[in-house]
C-alpha cells in the first residue's frame, strides 16, 4: 500500500518536472523557472586564453600541457554574467558533441594535464552552458558549443595583434593602452585584459574576456567591471585585470616548458 502511495506521488510530480524541463530547454518566456533564474542575465563573457601565459595562471600544484597543434588563442568558455549552475537537469553526453569534437580539440583543448578535454567541455556546459541555454540559439549542448566555435573564428585575436606588430616575446613588455587600443575597436571598450604574476613578479597576459549581449553582439550596456566578474570561472587560477599603469608580457607558447615559457 505504501509503495502505491509513493508511486502515485511520483507520477503527480512528473508533469511538473517535465514542464519545467521543456520551459528551461526551449526558453519559454512565460514559465516561472524562466522568470526566476533562467535568463536573468543580460551579458555573457566570451573568454579566450593565451597558452603562453595560461599555464602560469594555474595553482602551483596543477600540471599543465600545451598540445603541439596549439599555436594561438584557445577558448576557455562562454559565461553568462552572474549566473552559474542554473540547472542540474540537463547532463551532457559525449554523443552530444561528437560531430564537433575535432574542432573542439583544435580550438578548445584542456591545458590541464589531469583533466581530459571532454571533462573540460562538460564542466563548462554544466556550469555555464545550462545558464546560456535559455536563449534559443544556445538551447542544447551542440548549439552552445557551435556558438563558441563561431565566436572564436570571429575574433582572430592573434591576427589583430600581429597586424599592429604586437607579437609574443620574452623580452618586450607591452603597455596596457597600446594593446587595448588595438582590440577595443573590434571587441568593445569593456573588454578585460587579464594578467598573472610570474615567479619574477612580472605581469604576464594570459586571458581575454569579451562582453557580449544575449544575442552575442559585441559589448553589453549592462556590464560593469567588478571583482566578482573577473573572478568568474577562476577557482583554480590566480589571474587579475592587468594594471593599466604597468607594462605586461605576452609570452610565446612553449610546448616543452609550458609553465616556464621563457626559461
Amino acid at each position: 500500500m505504501r509503495s502505491l502511495v509513493l508511486l502515485h506521488l511520483f507520477l503527480l510530480q512528473v508533469p511538473l518536472t517535465r514542464a519545467h524541463w521543456e520551459d528551461y530547454k526551449y526558453g519559454h518566456q512565460g514559465s516561472e523557472l524562466h522568470k526566476k533564474s533562467c535568463c536573468s542575465w543580460k551579458c555573457i563573457l566570451f573568454t579566450l586564453q593565451w597558452p603562453g601565459g595560461f599555464c602560469q595562471s594555474l595553482n602551483k600544484e596543477i600540471p599543465c600541457r600545451i598540445p603541439e597543434s596549439i599555436k594561438t588563442w584557445t577558448i576557455h568558455g562562454l559565461w553568462p554574467l552572474h549566473a552559474q549552475h542554473c540547472c542540474n537537469c540537463w547532463p551532457m553526453f559525449h554523443s552530444d558533441i561528437e560531430d564537433l569534437e575535432a574542432e573542439l580539440y583544435e580550438h578548445w583543448p584542456s591545458l590541464i594535464t589531469t583533466k581530459s578535454s571532454f571533462h573540460f567541455w562538460r564542466d563548462e556546459w554544466n556550469k555555464h552552458g545550462v545558464c546560456a541555454a535559455c536563449v534559443e540559439g544556445m538551447n542544447s549542448p551542440p548549439r552552445y558549443f557551435q556558438n563558441c566555435l563561431k565566436l572564436q573564428r570571429q575574433f582572430d585575436i592573434r591576427k589583430l595583434l600581429e597586424e599592429a606588430n604586437i607579437t609574443p616575446s620574452c623580452e618586450r613588455p607591452y603597455k596596457f593602452g597600446e594593446v587595448h587600443s588595438v582590440l577595443a575597436p573590434h571587441l568593445g571598450n569593456k573588454l578585460e585584459i587579464q594578467c598573472v604574476k610570474d615567479t619574477r613578479d612580472r605581469e604576464v597576459w594570459f586571458q581575454l574576456k569579451i562582453p557580449l549581449s544575449q544575442n552575442l553582439t559585441v559589448s553589453c550596456n549592462h556590464y560593469i567591471d567588478t571583482e566578482a566578474d573577473y573572478r568568474l570561472g577562476q577557482n583554480i587560477y590566480s589571474g587579475h585585470p592587468c594594471p593599466p599603469g604597468v607594462p605586461f608580457y605576452y609570452f610565446p607558447i612553449n610546448h616543452q616548458q609550458p609553465k616556464q615559457p621563457c626559461g
